[in-house]
């Protein structure tokens, strides 16, 4: 049986289990479910010991090994308007759609009681410091490398690499052929512990799905419950929507639905991007065919900045906590929603609850109650395994379309 229908298999089965559970209402059954939680944590742990050498590897071994490091520039740039594009492309196509599609509710007769932690959330949001454009571009140079790669900081981590790796670039030949042999070796030997970690995967996505899907009951009932399954349905189709897109990269639909699967099981299990990295890498070299300067170029950065499912989730909050309050949007509104999808999510900065920080000026700029935030943290733990899982496909999409830019204009093929 290959390795992802074993994993499908398991997270099917944690699915089914934990949704009798939910259903039992059984208390010890729920708290049986919840001692499957450790082993799922282990195993993301597992996986995410291996991000930060996977990244340093890759990033290094691409930039500091190309023959001109100006083709890095250029492939700096073309994965850049890639990200743009496909981020914009998928507002102007979701955003009218979650628009219409909230028009014909009908007002609440009677505002339900807030999910609980939405006050504390909310409370916790007014108190954080904004985060302004300057506080952004201040943190992209880091001043200890290893501390903002602890700290979970990417974006200022994977800049600092992509420096080294130009500096490992223009050293002395001898030097840089020490530093980036090395650093191959370290990438094999990477991708090798990754191959044993994703051995286990079955039980580690049980055991992380199976407490999420027996809590998951109680949740999805009244107005709360609409916006979880409306979230999760719109991400969904967002994801679909990008299937389509790789055959841009001449890509058949088949191969990249094979490539995809692994990394959006994990995306989904451990709801993080930066997890499903190494299956990205992995399907990306070893189904897709991409070379192994461009995959460890474009899945580093694009798992640390684009955030594609962005315009899912901002448009789908704002709209329901329009609709939860009250107060109606229209066109500006709706526009104002669009740029900080495309443009402001690249500046989320990376800690807990990130991209909800981005949306309180946001709400404030176009009339909604900065409290409504609290709403979609509180509720936030189901929908976000399907952005993540939206976000991963954004991310392959996007090597695949960098990957045929590439080929085609350095004339290596389709």
């Amino acid at each position: 049986m290959k390795d992802g229908t074993r994993v499908l298999l398991a997270l099917a089965a944690a699915l089914v289990i934990g949704g009798l559970i939910a259903v039992s209402g059984s208390a010890s059954l729920l708290a049986a479910a919840d001692y499957a939680a450790p082993i799922g944590s282990l195993w993301v742990n597992a996986i995410r010991m291996t991000v930060i050498p996977l990244i340093v590897s890759l990033v290094i071994a691409g930039v500091a090994s190309a023959a001109d490091v100006t083709t890095i520039g250029r492939m700096g740039v073309r994965t850049l308007l890639v990200f743009i594009t496909l981020i914009a492309g998928l507002a102007l196509v979701f955003i009218p759609l979650a628009a219409a599609a909230f028009s014909v509710l009908p007002p609440l007769s009677s505002r339900p009681p807030l999910p609980s932690g939405a006050a504390e959330a909310a409370a916790q949001l007014t108190a954080a410091q904004p985060q302004t454009f300057a506080v952004w571009v201040t943190s992209l140079i880091p001043a200890n490398p290893v501390g903002a790669a602890a700290s979970g900081q990417m974006v200022p981590f994977v800049l600092f690499t992509l420096l080294l790796a130009a500096a490992i670039a223009n050293t002395a030949p001898q030097s840089r052929t020490t530093l980036v042999g090395f650093f191959k070796s370290l990438g094999d030997a990477m991708l090798t512990l990754v191959r044993w970690v994703i051995a286990v995967a079955p039980i580690g996505v049980f055991a992380l799905v199976l407490p999420l899907a027996a809590h998951a009951g109680a949740s999805l009932v009244g107005a709360i419950g609409f916006y979880i399954v409306a979230y999760s349905v719109a991400s969904l189709f967002a994801t679909l929507l990008l299937y389509p897109v790789a055959l841009l990269g001449r890509v058949p639909l088949s191969q990249f639905a094979r490539a995809a699967l692994p990394p959006q099981i994990i995306a989904f299990s451990s709801s993080s991007s930066i997890a499903a990295l190494p299956a990205l890498v992995e399907s990306a070299e070893e189904k897709l065919g991409i070379e192994n300067r461009v995959a460890g170029f474009v899945l580093p950065l694009a798992v640390s900045t684009f955030k594609i499912a962005g315009p899912v989730s901002w448009t789908v909050g704002a709209m329901f906590v329009s609709w939860f309050y009250g107060v109606p949007l229209h066109a500006r509104e709706l526009s104002m929603i669009a740029f900080a999808a495309v443009f402001l999510a690249f500046a989320a900065p990376g800690i807990p609850r990130g991209a909800f920080i981005m949306l309180a000026p946001l709400f404030a700029a176009i009339g909604l109650p900065v409290e409504g935030i609290g709403i979609l943290i509180a509720v936030d733990a189901i929908p976000d395994t399907f952005a993540t899982v939206l976000n991963t496909t954004g991310n392959l999409v996007a090597t695949v379309l960098v990957a045929r830019r590439d080929s085609a204009s350095t004339g290596k093929g389709p």
